[in-house]
């Protein structure tokens, strides 16, 4: 995967999988201190030691629809690519948390990509795991919280057509407005 919205939206499906009320999702760039930071937690079905042991393995899945998982090997490729690091943390019956750190100003860091399709796909999945996702950059922070859209929406749902469109330009309005360059 070449961008890191790729990524996050690969992730942020395994916690859906996991069965997670509430999947936090937190990017934290800083340029300064060359570092741009992912962390993704959840309060999932979590897994065990054994698990957690074999997860960069790309041959090891507790997915029965294919026998491979590239998913997190691949971020840990990238992100040790770039200098950086990767640390995985769950617990059965609690939830996961992943922490990526990739080098800033690495050449081989990828972009970070189409973060509003990623964002709104997630925001209207179909199991109603809802999503807060923050972003920090240095010219200011960003924060999507689906549990008070749907709270303020009442009975109207986040798959509705022009809600969805109305999650779009929000969510593309606020990341501009903290926007980067990549």
């Amino acid at each position: 995967m070449n961008e890191l919205a790729l990524h996050i939206l690969d992730l942020a499906q395994n916690s859906i999988r996991a069965k997670a009320k509430l999947v936090h999702i937190k990017l934290t760039e800083k340029p300064a201190d060359d570092e741009y930071l992912i962390e993704i937690s959840d309060d999932g079905e979590g897994m065990s030691e054994e698990q957690v042991a074999k997860a960069n393995d790309p041959f090891f899945t507790s997915r029965t629809t294919r026998k491979v998982g590239l998913g997190l090997p691949l971020i840990q490729q990238n992100a040790e690519a770039t200098a950086g690091n990767f640390q995985l943390s769950s617990e059965k019956n609690t939830g996961t948390h992943l922490k990526v750190k990739f080098g800033f100003h690495h050449i081989d860091r990828p972009i970070l990509g189409d973060m509003t399709s990623t964002l709104l796909i997630l925001a209207t999945n179909e199991q109603q795991t809802d999503f807060l996702y923050t972003h920090q950059t240095p010219k200011g922070d960003f924060q999507l919280d689906t549990r008070e859209v749907k709270k303020s929406l009442g009975d109207i749902p986040l798959s509705n057509p022009q809600i969805r469109k109305f999650i779009m330009d929000m969510i593309q309005e606020n990341l501009e407005q903290i926007q980067i360059s990549d």
